[in-house]
């Protein structure tokens, strides 16, 4: 079975690429990509089938075992549009064309000095070598990378001015996980890549890596009043430990009303938060958001925005603000 549909996902890749994905790389004058536009197919293919299984999945829990009722729909479309142009690989391949040249050339200069790639899956020859070890592996240690890039996001302001839109979802939904901005995802994404190709992970891992990785943060976000059980918290992030991180107030302060910081910044293992005492495991479903958009005087009223390139333009301007002002 399993077979059957991998042969079929690749018959499907291979006949999208020769029909249309080759012939318009070759049109607009980009040849030399070809081999890389072969692998961003797979990405776009990737990308939908899981909104396709998401859909499937999660929406019809949302309806059975909802939190709390949704009073924005229109928030909800707008996260799905982030979701379909995250997914489909509209913000990555942007982040290509822009950053590959420059990066291609530090590569080589970089070879050129003898520094070369570090393949995590020669650590323990014989047994990371066999492909699910590897996989495990390179999964364990990007995590860890996720939960220190996470952590930053709440605790560097310029960081956290771009972060904050995607706390500031006060209907929190399935598609929620990919309402970023899109600074915030062209530098995460450069960032992993770099980081993949330092331990020596290849195109096809790093995209089942980073599709499971979405599936597993698109259930944690999801409107549904789950949990893993006293145990399983500790192994696997649930909708509930990650709800809690969205939580107004703990999940975004944590020195105080209007600090930075927070709880909960692992991404797939609780145990980051575990190590590094950030854990905060709630036995309730939190209302989520950011302080400072309530109303006053609970909060601020600070506009997020409602579409996306208001959301967008808000967020270049809490950069600039953020950076002029020691209290949020």
């Amino acid at each position: 079975m399993i077979q059957t549909i991998s042969d079929l996902f690749a018959a499907v890749q291979g006949w999208l690429f020769q029909a249309l994905v080759q012939p318009l790389v070759f049109f607009i004058g980009m040849g030399e990509f070809v081999e890389e536009a072969f692998t961003g197919t797979e990405f776009v293919l990737v990308g939908l089938c899981e909104l396709v299984i998401l859909f499937l999945i999660l929406r019809p829990l949302e309806s059975a075992i909802p939190v709390h009722p949704i009073t924005d729909p229109r928030a909800r479309w707008n996260d799905f549009i982030y979701t379909v142009l995250q997914r489909l690989g509209v913000i990555p391949i942007v982040a290509f064309l822009l950053l590959d040249p420059a990066l291609s050339y530090l590569s080589e200069a970089l070879h050129l000095e003898g520094w070369g790639s570090f393949n995590l899956d020669q650590i323990w020859p014989g047994v990371t070598d066999q492909a699910l070890v590897s996989f495990l592996l390179y999964m364990v240690v990007l995590d860890l990378c996720e939960y220190v890039y996470h952590w930053a996001q709440h605790n560097v302001r310029w960081m956290w001015a771009l972060h904050s839109l995607h706390h500031s979802q006060q209907n929190m939904n399935l598609w929620s996980d990919d309402r970023n901005h899109m600074l915030d995802n062209l530098f995460h994404d450069v960032i992993f890549g770099l980081i993949a190709v330092f331990i020596g992970v290849e195109p096809s891992q790093y995209i089942l890596l980073v599709s499971l990785s979405r599936m597993l943060q698109s259930l944690q976000h999801a409107n549904v009043r789950i949990h893993f059980g006293r145990i399983g918290e500790y192994l696997l992030v649930s909708p509930r430990f990650h709800r809690t991180h969205h939580a107004v107030g703990l999940g975004h302060e944590s020195r105080g009303r209007n600090s930075l910081g927070g709880h909960n910044f692992a991404v797939l293992f609780p145990i980051w938060d575990v190590l590094f005492r950030t854990a905060h495991f709630s036995q309730g479903f939190a209302m989520t958001g950011v302080r400072d958009q309530l109303p006053p005087p609970a909060g601020k009223g600070r506009d997020y925005g409602r579409g996306f390139w208001m959301q967008q333009w808000l967020g270049v301007k809490r950069i600039v603000e953020f950076s002029r002002r020691k209290v949020r």
